[in-house]
């Protein structure tokens, strides 16, 4: 999939990649959000959320990468592992089938619940649909872990003579994924300017680090000193800054060109991570249904419902006049896991 990319951007465009989508989401305004914040800022979502492949996502991108270099190995099967609700795990058996490869998907128990419709209904059911074949691993904590048990799964593949391909979750491997955001920055970049948009901040989920750290690397990379800011959805702001970091660096020798990304781009706010990764506080129940009811964004209590609730709190602390741009990285398939919980929400009013 040869584009062409500005040499800023180092060897971006020689590296392997498979198109599973057309290739650019809009950005548009949110002013019936901001008037219901009583916000002096212009509100705009980048829905990424709109990437087409079995209900989108943010993860689609990362897999042009990540599929890309598996399909040059001539692989024939998908291994990843993610938590029982992975968007990521659900993204990759569609790009896998897309592909005409298999997906083995390893299910880590991240959250603690009791609810049967976690195992059974969002994207679970989804992965068993898409033909997914599923394992399940105990520890949701364990990256390394994680990561030993997919080589032994591709071991047994191998001696069974199938040609796997891991794309892994522990750091220490090149971080392919984060190119998807690479791309992204220089997509958003062009749209920004085509439509003379004045955004001065941009706001998004800070999980595996991936799709933030990508992004921030691409804005700096392309000289656009836009102020990033990540909303922490699995770990606290100190470890999540020094996992950022080593992304970036990462990315720039992955592109072989130097990072200019510094200490004080990486911005990141944990306020909203309590009481802990696919637990939703308060807040975030009232900023998806906020959300929903004004703009029609559907959220999920996992990721964009937390991230929601950070770009807020950045509305009620910004200059006047601010561009807020919200990056809306998907993960619908995830509400009717969470449904019980909405509901519940929604009887108590916490949108009140």
């Amino acid at each position: 999939m040869a584009t062409e990319f500005p040499s800023e951007l180092g060897c971006l465009a020689t590296l392997p990649r498979v198109k599973l989508f057309s290739g650019k989401t809009p950005i548009q305004p949110m002013p019936v959000l901001a008037k219901s914040c009583g916000a002096q800022s212009k509100f705009f979502v980048k829905r990424d959320d709109c990437t087409e492949l079995a209900f989108g996502g943010n993860k689609v991108r990362q897999l042009e990468f990540y599929l890309g270099k598996a399909f040059n190995q001539n692989a024939d099967t998908i291994l990843i592992t993610g938590a029982v609700q992975s968007n990521f795990v659900r993204l990759a058996t569609a790009g896998a089938n897309k592909l005409g490869m298999t997906c083995h998907v390893q299910l880590e128990e991240r959250v603690k619940t009791d609810n049967p419709l976690h195992h059974s209904s969002g994207n679970v059911l989804l992965d068993q649909l898409m033909g997914a074949t599923l394992y399940s691993y105990p520890d949701g904590e364990d990256e390394a872990g994680a990561d030993r048990q997919l080589g032994q799964i591709a071991d047994d593949l191998r001696a069974a003579g199938r040609r796997p391909y891991i794309i892994p979750l522990a750091p220490g491997h090149p971080p392919l994924g984060a190119l998807g955001y690479v791309v992204a920055a220089h997509e958003m970049l062009k749209q920004i300017d085509k439509n003379k948009l004045a955004i001065d901040e941009i706001v998004v989920a800070s999980g595996s680090g991936n799709t933030h750290g990508g992004l921030l690397f691409g804005l700096r990379a392309l000289g656009s000193s836009i102020k990033v800011t990540g909303i922490c959805v699995r770990r606290d702001a100190a470890s999540q800054k020094s996992r950022l970091a080593k992304r970036c660096l990462e990315i720039a020798e992955l592109l072989a060109v130097s990072s200019k990304v510094t200490d004080d781009d990486i911005i990141l706010i944990d306020d909203f991570l309590a009481p802990g990764y696919g637990i939703a506080s308060e807040a975030c129940m009232k900023a998806i249904l906020l959300a929903a009811r004004t703009e029609s964004l559907m959220l999920d209590p996992t990721y964009t419902g937390k991230s929601m609730a950070g770009f807020i709190h950045r509305a009620e602390n910004v200059p006047s006049n601010s561009g807020l741009l919200y990056l809306h990285t998907g993960g619908l398939p995830e509400i009717f896991a969470y449904q019980d919980e909405l509901r519940e929400a929604m009887v108590a009013g916490v949108d009140a």
